[in-house]
């Protein structure tokens, strides 16, 4: 399957209700959605359920003033919405079912799903241009601890220094990847903003 990805334009076609947008949104979330429910839900009546609860939502939440204010982000909020109407069911269907085979309690399969792989591919490409962004040293020190998980001992002998000015340098790191994130965020979510009101 090709994933896709979204701009301000795109969610500015469906909110206008453009029909070969609408068409395409439909179209690629119910094949996601699928893919997800069928592996969490037994009933094609509760799968059908939650993916007609889930669009409702995310309309309500699109044609909002202000609506999603990072258009990439699409897919990880469908997914979130999703997850969210989909604990909702397990709750209401907790006392009202029984336990034979047929009615069984529906059970939140473990493990990822493709709209959480595809969030977690967005999340990923946004931390490494972030990263390209940082002096090398931070950069450095950030992937071999958090990206490539390395051992500690290692990276204070490769760096030259002991293990409490490794976390004086990883504080300063972390503070400087925090600080390019929030700037690189607010001015894609005030762009975003501008081209929807263009």
């Amino acid at each position: 399957m090709q994933f896709q990805s979204f701009d301000a334009g795109y969610i500015e076609s469906l909110c206008a209700g453009d029909h070969r947008t609408q068409d395409h949104f439909v179209g690629y979330f119910t094949a996601l959605l699928q893919l997800k429910l069928r592996s969490r839900l037994q009933s094609p009546h509760a799968i059908e359920d939650v993916r007609q609860e889930t669009f409702a939502r995310v309309f309500a939440v699109l044609r909002k003033d202000g609506g999603l204010r990072q258009p990439e982000r699409l897919g990880a909020f469908v997914n979130a919405v999703c997850n969210h109407v989909l604990f909702e069911h397990y709750r209401s269907s907790k006392g009202s079912e029984s336990l034979d085979a047929e009615g069984r309690p529906e059970l939140p399969a473990k493990g990822a799903d493709v709209l959480d792989i595809v969030a977690a591919r967005q999340m990923k490409h946004k931390v490494r241009e972030i990263l390209l962004e940082l002096p090398e040293r931070d950069r450095l020190l950030l992937k071999a601890v958090f990206l490539d998980e390395r051992d500690r001992d290692e990276v204070c002998e490769e760096f030259g220094v002991e293990r409490d000015y490794l976390r004086v340098l990883l504080h300063r790191a972390k503070q400087e990847f925090k600080t390019e994130y929030v700037k690189r965020i607010g001015t894609e979510a005030s762009s975003g903003a501008s081209s929807r009101r263009a």
